[in-house]
């Protein structure tokens, strides 16, 4: 049924997949974990929304420091 490079493929496509938000999530300052979401259908765009509308943790803490942009 599945050939022995199946599960191969889907490893390396997560990984593809997951490392471009990690790194997304973080700089915005959310957690990185929330990435894997986006390997199940229908979470994957609850958190693009989230994120997209979302105040973002980071720019809340450039808020309180004095003279940060």
């Amino acid at each position: 049924m599945f050939a022995m490079g199946h599960p191969i493929v889907f490893l390396l496509f997560a990984v593809v997949a997951i490392v471009p938000f990690w790194k997304i999530y973080s700089r915005a300052g959310f957690p990185g974990w929330i990435a894997i979401g986006m390997l199940v259908p229908l979470v994957n765009l609850v958190l693009l929304f989230y994120v997209a509308f979302a105040e973002w943790p980071r720019d809340r803490a450039a808020l309180k420091v004095p003279g940060a942009v």
